[in-house]
Order: structure tokens, then C-alpha cells, then sequence
């Protein structure tokens, strides 16, 4: 082959190559699957939203929205992926506590959610309740606190874990109305032994719990929310019980790595928020106790900012870690 030849081959396909990478970055987002990555099992509730969500993107953006599962270390190893990635087709779904409170009650993380990504929307959020057991007698915030107060340490109380939302309510609720309480914690649910009388209160989510108040197996005291739950609408807030600034909510939330194109991420948002209000999907949620809230990312940031603030604030003051 001559010289010529030669460079005039390798001159042609390093043009190809220019216009092949030129054509990709001008086709529309998305081009291709996009992988929404999930911090918990299949099957969980927010697994089961993110496919909502997903399955509703697809048909909006006209590409598949991949449910990829990585459960473990409370939602860190899906959100150490998503920080790590740079192909602009992953994405994260993920709990409020893998934003707010385990960068706080972890060892040093390999990623900083507040620097390696970057907010689209809240989807929903949802008050918990503080739930007594059927053997604990009390059946309001006053009568638990009096029993707390007249055998301090003797009344007990249920997590998810340690650092879990349900632990630091808590917490912060000890704080706020100066009781001490001993804290069980347990690595799956709590439920069966506060069912059982093993443990006197907890605070959980609504749809875990709702069954068994409906069906008189466990007392509900209060919720933690701004506002009564349409699903609980006899059960008072804490703050109608004279515990003020208790407005606490465990939420859910599609965040995306540094660096993800403006435009890329605003056709996130608008997906989210339309599959939110869809006829559809809406109902699917309200009917779990949920609140859609759809914010926008400034919203969502700053919203996210303070969330941390606090939780870091009452992590480092009751010397809280992960199990």
C-alpha cells in the first residue's frame, strides 16, 4: 500500500469517526436505555415506584427506562454507582435518608451527594406515625410522655436501625420533650414484636402500618406531618399535641450525576412531574398515604441542604453511627 493511499484511508476514517461522534451528540436525549438505578431490592416501595416512574418516562421520551437494583448500605452502593458515572444515560433512585442522613452517620463515603449530584425532583413524601402497642396503655403523645416521665428508661421504643428515619424522629422527639426512652433497634422490621408487646412504640411509615390500625392491633398517637393523612384523618399531628417544629417526613427522590446537561436534566423533571399528576399513577400513590410533591431541582436543593443541616446537627450531638 502507498504512502498516499495510506493516509488518505486513515484521513477518511478519523472523518467518519469525527462525523459519528458529532451525529451522537446532536441526537436528541435520549438516544438510547436510559438505567435507572435503585438503592433498594426489587419488589420494595421504592423499587415499585421507580418502575411507575419509569414505565411512564418511556413512553414520554420514547426510550426504555432500565430498573437496575443495587441494594446495600442503606442506598450507598446505588449512589456511590450514579456518582461514578459519566455516560449520561444513568440515573438515581433513591430515599431521603441516602441524601440527608448517611453521609452523617457513615464512615468517610466515596461520594458527597451535595457535590457529585445534582437534584430533578422529589417525587413524594409521607408523615410517619407514632404507633403504641397493643399491651403499652397509651393512647395519646401526653400519656406516653407521662409514663416515660414516671419510669425514665423503662419505656421502649422500636427502629429500622440505627440512623433510620423511624430512629431519628425519635431522637429528636426525646430532644423536644425531654424524655429518655430506651431505643431497640433491629435490622428488618420492628413490627412483629410491637405487635407482640416486645417493644412499647415506634414510629413507622403509614402503608406499613395502616392494616393493623384499621384492624385495632395497634394504637396510633400522632403523625409526624405538617397535616393529618387523608388515610388517618382521626389521628392528630404531633404539633397539635403541643410538640411544635415536628414537620419530619420520609421521602423518595430522582437525582442525577454532576455534570448532566441542563437541557438533559430538565426533560427528567418534566417526565417525573407529568408521571406524577397522571391519572394513572397518582391515585397509586395517594392510596399509600403519600403526598406527590414534584418540586422543582432549586427546590429540591435547597430543601435538601436543610434536611442534612438538621439531621447532622442531632447525628453528631447523640454521637449516632450505622450499625
Amino acid at each position: 500500500m502507498t504512502t498516499t493511499r495510506r493516509q488518505l484511508l486513515v484521513g477518511t476514517a478519523a472523518l467518519l469517526a469525527a462525523a459519528s461522534a458529532t451525529a451522537q451528540q446532536a441526537a436528541p436525549w435520549p438516544a438510547k436505555p436510559v438505567r435507572v438505578i435503585v438503592g433498594f431490592a426489587a419488589g420494595t416501595p421504592p423499587d415499585v415506584f421507580a418502575r411507575l416512574y419509569g414505565e411512564y418516562a418511556a413512553k414520554k421520551l420514547g426510550q426504555p427506562f432500565v430498573i437496575d437494583n443495587k441494594p446495600g448500605s442503606a442506598g450507598n452502593l446505588a449512589t456511590d454507582a450514579v456518582a461514578k458515572s459519566t455516560d449520561g444515560y444513568t440515573v438515581l433512585y433513591n430515599v431521603s435518608t441516602a441524601f440527608t442522613i448517611n453521609p452523617s452517620i457513615y464512615g468517610k463515603l466515596p461520594f458527597d451527594p451535595a457535590k457529585d449530584l445534582v437534584p430533578v425532583a422529589t417525587t413524594m413524601r409521607q408523615g410517619l406515625v407514632l404507633i403504641a402497642g397493643p399491651q403499652f396503655q397509651a393512647d395519646s403523645v401526653k400519656a406516653l410522655l407521662e409514663q416515660a416521665r414516671a419510669k425514665p428508661g423503662t419505656v421502649s421504643h422500636a427502629s429500622y436501625g440505627a440512623g433510620s428515619p423511624s430512629h431519628l424522629i425519635m431522637e429528636w422527639f426525646k430532644d423536644e420533650t425531654k424524655t429518655t426512652m430506651i431505643h431497640v433497634p433491629y435490622r428488618t422490621s420492628p413490627i412483629s414484636d410491637l405487635l407482640g408487646g416486645q417493644v412499647n412504640a415506634a414510629f413507622v411509615n403509614i402503608n406499613s402500618i395502616i392494616s393493623h390500625i384499621k384492624a385495632g392491633k395497634v394504637r396510633a398517637l400522632a403523625i409526624s406531618s405538617e397535616k393529618r393523612s387523608p388515610l388517618l384523618p382521626d389521628v392528630p399531628t404531633l404539633q397539635e399535641q403541643g410538640v411544635k417544629g415536628a414537620e419530619v417526613e420520609s421521602w423518595q427522590a430522582m437525582v442525577a450525576p454532576k455534570g448532566i446537561p441542563a437541557d438533559v436534566k430538565a426533560k427528567l423533571h418534566d417526565a417525573v412531574v407529568a408521571a406524577l399528576n397522571d391519572p394513572s399513577v397518582k391515585p397509586k400513590l395517594l392510596e399509600q398515604g403519600f403526598e406527590v410533591v414534584g418540586n422543582t431541582p432549586e427546590q429540591f436543593g435547597k430543601f435538601q441542604a436543610g434536611e442534612y443541616a438538621r439531621w447532622k446537627a442531632l447525628i453528631e450531638a447523640r454521637h449516632i453511627t450505622a450499625d
